[in-house]
């Protein structure tokens, strides 16, 4: 789940992602921003799912995938849209 809060007073939108999955220990996002490389980790809760807060700019659109237990790449159900990534797959994209 995504979830968008807008402040009228700033140039960014805080955005919480929300994402649960079976057997899941850790959980990432990545390609936030274009950057591919730094991970923003999930915060583990006690109901299993994993939660984290991001600041992104407004008027901004962004491709990115959820990482599971370091080996399995995820999209988010409810992602904007999808797009096609060059491994064949597709991204999940956020627009702000």
């Amino acid at each position: 789940m995504i979830q968008k809060t807008y402040y009228k007073t700033k140039d960014y939108c805080k955005v919480k992602f929300s994402f649960q999955v079976e057997n899941a220990e850790t959980v990432e996002v990545l390609g936030l921003n274009s950057d591919w490389e730094n991970s923003i980790v999930l915060s583990k809760k006690k109901d299993g799912s994993f939660t984290a807060d991001v600041q992104l700019p407004k008027n901004s659109t962004h491709e990115f995938k959820y990482l599971v237990n370091k080996s399995e790449w995820l999209n988010e159900p409810e992602a904007d849209s999808h797009a096609p990534n060059v491994y064949g797959g597709s991204n999940s994209v956020i627009v702000l």
